[in-house]
């Protein structure tokens, strides 16, 4: 199995790079991706017990047996994607942005803020995926399921971490538009940056990227606004 991912890769039993040469990526993340991924082979079934398939065949099923182990899995048009766990500032990020929007939200009567762990199936090209954070309109409440969200949420939110970017930036930027998010957030709390994109006929055009001093804004839930700052208080 050869995952895209951002990540190491570790089923089952097995962990390996992903990346066979890190030179390309900046100083710092490199020492990022090499304390994040010190790691051990992961406590799994032994391979006679349980047989995964291949990439490009992963199904929501398959991703149901997987271990509860601390890290992130995803699937995305048939492969598996996995991460490890947030770092600090991106729960703290994520908690500052999700506090903002359910008030938001709740006292408008607007819908339904979630945030991770959720799954999200979008249709055949994700099942599932997991956004840090979502908003659902009140008219589509429908879609929302015991253990999942069936069908693409109204807005999305993705905070960055080391182990995560190239997905958030490169593989959901295109599943998301392509699956009709209409609104797409990309929050970066390294930078204290947050870049907003509207999806107009098929494509994502970007509305505004913030800086700490900025407020960014919506389109989708208008008068939403966010002092960038106030969201990634890394210093």
């Amino acid at each position: 199995m050869e995952p895209r991912v951002s990540g190491a890769y570790c089923l089952p039993g097995n962990c390996r790079f992903l990346f066979s040469d890190l030179d390309f990526l900046p100083e710092k993340l490199t020492k990022n991706w090499e304390d994040h991924m010190a790691i051990q082979p992961l406590a799994q079934p032994h391979p006679t017990e349980q047989a995964w398939p291949p990439q490009g065949r992963w199904t929501y099923e398959d991703y149901r047996k997987l271990p509860n182990d601390g890290w992130r899995y995803e699937v995305i048009e048939g492969e598996l994607h996995m991460n490890p766990a947030p770092s600090f500032w991106h729960q703290d990020a994520s908690i500052n942005f999700a506090t903002e929007m359910v008030n938001f939200v709740k006292q408008r009567q607007l819908g339904k803020v979630v945030t991770a762990p959720i799954d999200v199936k979008l249709g055949d090209l994700a099942n599932p995926v997991q956004p840090d954070i979502l908003f659902i309109h009140k008219d589509r409440l429908n879609i929302i399921q015991e253990r999942w969200i069936d069908g693409p949420p109204d807005l999305i939110v993705e905070i960055l971490s080391p182990g995560n970017w190239i997905d958030d930036r490169r593989t959901k930027f295109r599943l998301y538009a392509v699956s009709g998010v209409r609104e797409y957030w990309i929050v970066d709390p390294d930078k204290r940056q947050i870049e907003v994109f509207v999806l107009r006929r098929g494509d994502y055009e970007l509305i505004g990227r913030f800086g700490a001093d900025e407020r960014a804004h919506s389109e989708v839930l208008l008068g939403f606004e966010v002092v960038v700052g106030e969201i990634c208080t890394r210093q």
